[in-house]
């Protein structure tokens, strides 16, 4: 996995677990990916160091503005990528969820604004 990538599914699996949980703590992230306590916290100090998070003082995550615009940046491609293809092209919900999941990283903006555009034309959602 690329350090790009990884960090981008910390990102959005935080604000996933903030959406669910309201409050998020490492602890909640090496139980949502099945990681040691160890990598996360690796990955929350380089999340820290770059900008993205802080750390109040009972270890809650809490997102920066930048890190914030990012994760929902990421989970919006996940969700219009996931959307595309159980909407459109009939993938079951599973795999689609998986396959949006590579994709997501790896998308450029002008295809992903197209994607994005051709179901706001094409579809009821």
């Amino acid at each position: 996995m690329k350090i790009q990538q990884s960090r981008e599914d910390y990102l959005e699996t935080i604000l996933v677990l903030q959406q669910r949980l309201g409050k998020v703590r490492s602890i909640d992230i090496a139980n949502e990916f099945n990681y040691s306590k160890a990598s996360v916290s690796r990955a929350m100090k380089l999340l820290r160091e770059k900008g993205y998070i802080t750390m109040d003082e009972n270890n809650y995550i809490q997102f920066t503005d930048e890190g914030y615009k990012r994760a929902n940046e990421i989970y919006e491609r996940h969700r219009t990528i996931t959307r595309f293809f159980e909407d459109v092209l009939g993938v079951s919900k599973n795999v689609s969820a998986i396959d949006a999941c590579k994709v997501e990283h790896v998308i450029s903006k002008e295809t992903f604004n197209a994607l994005k555009e051709f179901l706001n034309k094409y579809t009821k959602n």
